[in-house]
């Protein structure tokens, strides 16, 4: 199993080489350049371990207006896609519950990420596929005033899609190979 520092390289490779270097997310550049995306890895091996992960995460961002984002990496446990939209579900519920809601919001990306009209080896799966299963917490208020001044937001997700299918299954899956295998040869 890899090290923490490994599996935050890996993510941060990805980040770098895919979520900006293709305009994925065209607000996760400032961010980095910033350096106020927080990783965090959760080693527990049971859902309740990374549901409170994600309060105490929450209660970070709450603590920390420097802060923007919280990249929850989970290692140990949701390789099974299925699995991982099921705890997806339960802590998007737990933020309301928390009463969070409207002011965190969970974005999700996993290594087997399939859109429910996709087919398994669609290259528009790769705009939410990670190295490994996250949740990405996101500061509401962030999102809106990033679309606000964001020329044709809507057009974002079509454009990736676009962009997806154009690089190619292949392009597309050794960007995602290379991202893990550049951490674990060091």
């Amino acid at each position: 199993m890899s090290t923490n520092q490994q599996i935050i390289a890996a993510t941060e490779a990805w980040i770098k080489s895919f979520v900006i270097a293709y305009n994925i997310c065209p607000f996760a550049n400032r961010e980095r350049q910033r350096n106020s995306i927080r990783y965090r890895v959760e080693n527990g091996n049971n859902v309740e371990s990374c549901l409170n992960a994600v309060i105490e995460e929450c209660m970070h961002l709450d603590t920390h207006p420097e802060t923007e984002t919280t990249l929850l990496i989970i290692t140990r446990q949701f390789d099974n896609f299925y699995d991982y939209l099921d705890v997806l579900a339960i802590a998007e519920q737990l933020l309301i519950d928390q009463g969070y809601e409207g002011i965190y919001q969970i974005a999700s990306f996993h290594p087997h990420y399939r859109f429910a009209d996709s087919g398994e080896n669609d290259p528009d799966n790769y705009t939410n596929r990670s190295p490994y299963p996250m949740l990405h917490l996101i500061r509401e208020s962030s999102i809106e005033s990033a679309l606000a001044s964001y020329p044709d937001p809507a057009s974002i997700p079509e454009r990736n899609v676009k962009l997806t299918r154009q690089l190619g299954l292949k392009k597309l899956q050794n960007i995602l190979r290379d991202c893990l295998e550049s951490t674990t040869s060091e």
